[in-house]
């Protein structure tokens, strides 16, 4: 399921974003006031824990003691609500990269974050990337990948497709991680248990497989079992990611020769 951000009232959505509006206040009584940033924390816990499938306006409610109702007083429907969770979740990535070191080494820091940053919300992986929600969370971020690529001293130009190009990265091996994940918790079967019956199956059905496809045979051959406590998907997806992250970085250092 892909979600689009930026679906709301254009005007509504930037000024709960930018938090420029007056916010309502809660009707006295002995609940807790409710805020949007209670609402949008109470939405990301939902979403880590549930997934996006879970996410509703009631459900947030049913987290903080309220009705949907209440909610809308704050936010004025799911839509803006996913709007402000990116916002929020993107605002929480660290910006101190070091580059004293050179660009080099706080790139690869800065896609090890972006790694563990989109498996701790794996949801983020479902919000399209076609409609950014220009809130100062999203802009921080932008701005903390933008720092270290200029530190890399090539023009703008390149820099923008390479944020483009490293988002991508990051995106395409985490999400089979996150996946891998999720398809334990869904099916109850591991990656292990799944390819075991899978590949005895196969085996006695397609016996001269690697005789057919002799290269697809000699990835399995060199491939190394993962470590204790990791999926085998996920441990794939985890070198996938270094590669590509490595092979961009080569990239980048060849076109920082190419200029200088």
């Amino acid at each position: 399921m892909v979600v689009f951000a930026g679906q709301g009232d254009a005007r509504r959505s930037l000024e709960l974003l930018w938090r420029t509006g007056s916010e309502p206040r809660s009707a006295p009584g002995p609940k807790p006031a409710l805020s949007v940033d209670l609402i949008v924390a109470a939405a990301i816990e939902l979403a880590d824990a549930e997934g996006m499938s879970a996410l509703s306006m009631r459900a947030v409610g049913e987290r903080l003691g309220r009705t949907a109702m209440a909610l809308y007083t704050y936010v004025p429907s799911k839509t803006e609500l996913i709007d402000l969770m990116c916002d929020q979740a993107f605002g929480d990535l660290r910006d101190d990269h070091d580059l004293s070191g050179g660009w080099r080494p706080a790139l690869l820091e800065l896609a090890g974050d972006l790694w563990e940053f989109h498996l701790r919300h794996p949801w983020l992986l479902q919000v399209s990337y076609a409609r950014p929600v220009l809130g100062p969370g999203e802009f921080r971020m932008q701005e903390t990948v933008l720092r270290v690529l200029f530190a890399t001293g090539l023009p703008a130009g390149q820099v923008r497709r390479l944020v483009g190009a490293l988002l991508n990265v990051v995106r395409g091996a985490v999400q089979i991680a996150a996946e891998s994940r999720l398809a334990l918790k869904e099916t109850g079967l591991s990656d292990e248990d799944w390819w075991r019956a899978r590949t005895s199956a196969l085996g006695e059905l397609a016996p001269d497989l690697a005789e057919r496809y002799p290269n697809v045979a000699r990835l399995g051959e060199e491939s190394a079992p993962p470590p204790a406590g990791v999926s085998y998907l996920e441990h794939e997806a985890r070198l996938s990611f270094d590669a590509g992250v490595a092979v961009l970085a080569d990239g980048i250092e060849a076109a920082v020769c190419r200029g200088s």
